[in-house]
């Protein structure tokens, strides 16, 4: 159990260890396919000294003397820096140079780690429209280490360094440009120029709240309309009503004032008691006066009055 705990401590020290090496300590940058001068000068450089180049701790150049040993091909300049070129991916890692006296004893001394890149590709900037918003993406292969800049009608857009882009409708009004640029350590690539075509809907022409008025306005003036219609219907109906119940009437006055022809002729034919009752006393005093007739009066014969009828005594049943 002991020698468990031990080694767990032996492999975690380790990791926390190999952590700084894994940081990026780049020195230097450079392009696939570039050339390169390492920055190393030593301007009291003779033959006398002893010069060594290493990379990732081999020696790829040794001068001793005057006389080169390794790295014929590689081109040294009078003041021992070297030229890189056609660089690849394997060219990435450490350069280190030492220069000795004579003796033995260190002159000068320069280490520096070189990172290998590759260029980036143009982008290609595309945009899409919403209701609301243009939206824009600056399209490359690989985005990743890359930083995005971009500008609207050639002014820089220095708070937008993403990959995308949001501008509102409100903000394109006329024609705007777009570009978009991508960079890294080594190179840079701009996109070519856009002017989206994006158009704006009527209503983001005016503010919300006015929208919102016009809304609501319309809303009242149709509720409005709605009230006055039923009303006006409302209306028609009961004149409509009206009129029906005063023909009834009028049919009801009508017949209440015409009497019926069967009982005028009952009338006629039947008077009743209190009809002699009311004999006026002229009538009466011309009935009393047959002498004082003329004789054309004479002859005129006057019409029956009908007698009324008088009810039997009912006798009493015994």
């Amino acid at each position: 159990m002991a020698c468990f705990a031990v080694a767990l401590g032996v492999i975690v020290l380790c990791g926390f260890i190999s952590l700084p090496a894994a940081k990026d300590t780049c020195d230097l940058y450079a392009a696939v396919g570039e050339s390169l001068t390492l920055p190393f000068v030593y301007n009291g450089l003779t033959n006398s000294h002893v010069l060594r180049w290493t990379h990732n701790k081999k020696i790829i150049y040794y001068r001793e003397k005057g006389k080169v040993s390794v790295g014929n091909s590689l081109v040294i300049s009078a003041t021992g820096t070297p030229l890189l070129k056609n660089l690849q991916s394997s060219s990435a890692g450490t350069y280190q140079v030492t220069v000795l006296h004579s003796n033995g004893t260190v002159a000068n001394t320069w280490t520096g780690h070189l990172c290998i890149l590759d260029k980036v590709s143009k982008p290609q900037l595309t945009y899409t429209c919403d209701s609301s918003a243009v939206n824009l993406n600056c399209y490359v292969a690989n985005p990743q280490g890359l930083v995005f800049t971009w500008t609207l009608d050639g002014n820089d857009l220095t708070s937008e360094t993403k990959q995308k882009l949001s501008i509102s409708l409100a903000q394109l009004l006329g024609q705007r440009s777009f570009t978009c640029s991508v960079a890294n350590k080594v190179s840079k690539e701009k996109s070519d120029v856009v002017r989206p075509t994006c158009k704006s809907p009527t209503l983001l022409c005016f503010p919300s709240k006015t929208v919102v008025a016009v809304v609501a306005g319309g809303a009242g003036l149709i509720l409005l309309l709605l009230i006055i219609i039923v009303a006006l219907c409302c209306r028609h109906r009961c004149n409509k009503t009206s009129v029906k119940d005063k023909g009834g009437l009028r049919m009801l006055s009508l017949s209440k004032r015409e009497p019926d022809s069967t009982s005028r002729v009952y009338e006629t034919m039947h008077p009743s008691e209190d009809c002699y009752e009311t004999v006026s006393q002229s009538e009466a005093q011309t009935e009393n006066k047959p002498s004082e007739l003329t004789t054309a009066a004479e002859g005129v014969q006057p019409s029956p009055v009908p007698k009324p009828r008088t009810k039997s005594p009912q006798t009493p049943n015994v």
